[in-house]
């Protein structure tokens, strides 16, 4: 993926110099804006390496949570619950999948209303080798360290407790 060309300044700290004239300092802008752009550059990273695959990093998730589970099928509703968003989002990225031949839908067979999302051996070999390639290039991340990837995700995570994501257990 060829880089866009460097500009010779930061500009989201322009621009937060140029917010701070206008309506005063406010850290939060420029933080937003950094975590936005980190986003756009590690998913265009990502996406770089697994469209090869067929894959986007939504059904890469999707597939690497099938392998997690112990009989490697899953209810579409546990799948959602998991990877936290939508059911129509789950349903389009199964749907592609099973499109693929990497998923297959059965019924379940302990909710007659319920399906089960299973991986196949085909998706098995790809999350396999996508998997590979995610790690040899950090998942984008090759700018940090081990302690600087798990400062990243700390750092983060009260914004995601916050959001409901998940429970904080540490919290009183």
């Amino acid at each position: 993926m060829p880089k866009p060309l460097s500009l010779p300044f930061d500009p989201i700290a322009r621009a937060d110099e140029l917010w701070t004239r206008r309506w005063g300092a406010v850290p939060s802008m420029a933080a937003i804006t950094s975590v936005m752009r980190a986003q756009q550059i590690l998913l265009a990273q990502v996406d770089a390496v697994l469209k090869p695959y067929g894959l986007t990093f939504a059904r890469y998730e999707a597939l690497v949570l099938l392998t997690f589970s112990r009989a490697g099928e899953l209810p579409l509703s546990k799948i959602g619950e998991r990877l936290m968003v939508h059911p129509t989002s789950v349903t389009n990225t199964v749907d592609r999948l099973e499109r693929a031949g990497l998923v297959a839908r059965r019924p379940n067979p302990l909710d007659g209303r319920g399906v089960l999302a299973a991986i196949t051996e085909e998706g098995r070999q790809v999350v396999e080798k996508a998997t590979r390639e995610l790690v040899a290039m950090d998942f984008g991340l090759g700018g940090y360290d081990e302690a600087g990837c798990r400062e990243l995700f700390e750092v983060l995570r009260p914004l995601r407790v916050a959001a409901g994501d998940f429970e904080d257990p540490g919290a009183v």
